[in-house]
């Protein structure tokens, strides 16, 4: 939006939510960057914090909103997109309530909207809370009990951090992820991948692509300093009938509370008892959201965007 304005050209922002930096402040409330503020700028405004400090999520959204104010961003609230189209020579952009028309449409949505629970989660016994990390707010969100984390990326890591200071924490990982630390010899991780050239490469470059393909790194998490605070760490969660089970060449393993062996290892002083009903999060991420036939801002054909839509897009007039 700041570039397009520089420019002169005419463009509407539209925003489904009701508040700029609506999708920050949903999550989890100990959720912090992986970046320090130093490399957190917008075009134009730096970011308010001090430098090598990691902002929180309330602070990122006020800054959203924020930066938008100083530069008087169009930004249309409430306005979620249904329908995107081509007619003719222009795009139509249907709304909940408004028809617009424009020559040029960039989806800002990001690429995951919809969280993803996996079919085994259906399983589960109806005493087994399920929540999904998306819905994940803090430790005290939970009820009492152990805690199976499915999925092993940043969102599971943080939150199974966080919660193995109160009670047991089990993590089911399919996919081991390539781990970065925070800091890499006396220096953050964003300063060497500036200095390296990596902050400016892009998927047109052939090492881009290479690094897309790779998919999710993991950043600042350790297995090992896991391990020591007590996070266990289980294969691939495959079947949650009647026992939740792991990959087929490992045996079933249970919660305390279903008939399993005892969990071993000390009782934190104050935390749950062990024979309360588990909860499962998965932090499985969420859909990748897909547009048929759109490429860029060239879309041939209609597309139903419903829920895929449902956060910024960039609309310029005619």
């Amino acid at each position: 939006a700041w570039h397009l304005a520089q420019r002169g050209l005419r463009y509407v922002a539209l925003e489904s939510a009701d508040q700029l930096g609506s999708s920050w402040r949903g999550r989890w409330d100990s959720l912090r960057l992986f970046s320090p503020a130093q490399y957190d700028a917008l075009p134009g405004m730096a970011f308010p914090a001090p430098a090598d400090t990691y902002p929180g999520k309330e602070a990122v959204a006020d800054f959203l909103r924020d930066y938008a104010t100083r530069f008087s961003l169009p930004v249309q609230l409430s306005k979620r997109v249904t329908e995107l189209s081509r007619i003719g020579d222009e795009f139509q952009v249907r709304t909940d309530d408004e028809v617009l028309r424009a020559q040029q449409v960039l989806v800002a949505t990001g690429p995951f909207q919809s969280p993803f629970t996996p079919e085994t989660g259906h399983g589960f016994d109806g005493s087994v809370t399920q929540i999904h990390s998306a819905d994940y707010r803090n430790p005290q969100s939970l009820p009492p009990g152990p805690v199976l984390v499915v999925g092993a990326g940043n969102s599971g890591l943080q939150i199974a951090h966080e919660l193995v200071a109160t009670r047991q924490v089990d993590v089911s990982v399919g996919e081991k992820v390539p781990m970065l630390p925070q800091r890499l010899l006396g220096r953050n991780l964003f300063w060497w991948l500036t200095r390296l050239g990596f902050m400016r490469v892009n998927t047109a470059t052939r090492l881009g692509q290479r690094l897309q393909a790779r998919g999710e790194f993991v950043i600042g998490s350790n297995r090992r300093r896991l391990k020591r605070a007590g996070v266990r760490f289980r294969p691939r969660l495959v079947n949650a009938k009647d026992t939740p089970r792991v990959s087929p060449t490992t045996p079933a393993w249970r919660f305390p509370s279903w008939s399993g062996p005892p969990a071993t290892g000390p009782t934190t002083p104050g935390s749950p008892s062990r024979e309360s009903p588990p909860t499962a999060v998965p932090c499985t991420g969420a859909e990748s959201l897909t547009y048929p036939d759109c490429t860029s801002s060239a879309c041939p054909g209609s597309t139903r965007a419903g829920p895929h839509c449902s956060g910024s897009s960039l609309t310029t007039r005619p």
